[in-house]
């Protein structure tokens, strides 16, 4: 009997356009993918997997079978706090080629605010010309606030650049080579040290708002945030006052509370922030794609299941 795998997704046409024509292939030999919306009622009934990228929860509670969902996404808050807790089990993508494209981000970004680059272009527009002072990397604390894979491989990367580097966990963790916090006290002992901040945490209960006023305040005067995680563990009011105000000099923002970023948004036109439209560490459908068929094939031959996310933790 053939094994139908539905692919639940919301994300963009193009996005699943992608994954329509990369997943069957990889899978070609083990199953067919078909997307939710053509699946008859015998095959949502008979699914015990399912392949999702941002999807609806609800169409993934209408598969009543499913033993475990592979999210072709590494953040999968959506799903774990919509789905019962007596649901399928959810496998987070993780794909080596992440961490590798995500440190990348984190050097091109922290490169771009080490050099400053933002004040060279506001000279740009105002038509001035003046060169400043060039700090060495050794001279720039860096602080990663967020130690899982995608944050130990950022913090290696930018210590190989001769950074000076903090990391921040809310539980002890050690990485080679880089002082580690963790906890409360931590945070606010990383925050006052560091020229600029970069979060790689998951969205939980616990880090939901986790950067508010207090902790922005505790940040050094015209020190640097950048946010490659997501948009809620940044409390948006309290940043735009700390930008306002200080003591926050720049931001560089690649996720939201809502995206696409509205139209009108403060963030669109303040000085001090540089918009990207979460691009930081894409899935490369390519590596993905095979992992998932690895993933699979595994559980069709012997019921093996990847290691899934702790419903309590979050991740």
């Amino acid at each position: 009997m053939t094994q139908i795998i539905p692919f639940v997704s919301e994300a963009s046409q193009d996005e699943r356009r992608e994954w329509r024509d990369a997943l069957p292939e990889a899978l070609a030999d083990i199953a067919v993918v078909k997307p939710f919306d053509t699946l008859t009622e015998e095959e949502r009934v008979a699914a015990r997997v399912a392949i999702v990228a941002n999807p609806d929860p609800a169409q993934v509670a209408a598969l009543p079978n499913l033993v475990w969902v592979q999210s072709l996404w590494a953040g999968v808050e959506r799903l774990v706090t919509e789905l019962p807790a007596d649901g399928p089990l959810i496998v987070r993508l993780t794909d080596p080629q992440m961490a590798e494209t995500m440190s990348e981000a984190v050097l091109a970004w922290t490169l771009y605010l080490h050099r400053d680059m933002p004040r060279y272009m506001a000279q740009q527009r105002e038509g001035t010309w003046k060169g400043h002072t060039l700090l060495l990397p050794e001279e720039r604390t860096v602080g990663v606030l967020g130690l899982g894979k995608l944050g130990s491989a950022a913090a290696q990367r930018l210590k190989s650049n001769g950074f000076r580097v903090l990391g921040w966990s809310r539980s002890p963790k050690s990485v080679d080579g880089i002082d580690c916090f963790h906890g409360a006290e931590g945070l606010t002992a990383v925050l006052a040290q560091t020229d600029i901040s970069v979060l790689l945490m998951p969205l939980t209960a616990e880090t939901h708002d986790l950067i508010g006023p207090s902790q922005l305040a505790q940040m050094k005067p015209g020190a640097a945030l950048i946010n490659f995680a997501r948009g809620p563990i940044i409390n948006e009011t309290a940043l735009l006052k700390a930008l306002n105000e200080g003591p926050v000099g720049h931001a560089i923002l690649d996720v939201f509370n809502e995206e696409p970023l509205p139209a009108g948004h403060p963030f669109w036109s303040h000085e001090k922030v540089t918009v990207l439209p979460h691009i930081s560490a894409p899935t490369i459908t390519s590596t993905a794609s095979k992992i998932v068929a690895e993933n699979i094939a595994h559980f069709f031959a012997d019921g093996t299941i990847p290691p899934s996310v702790d419903r309590e933790r979050g991740y």
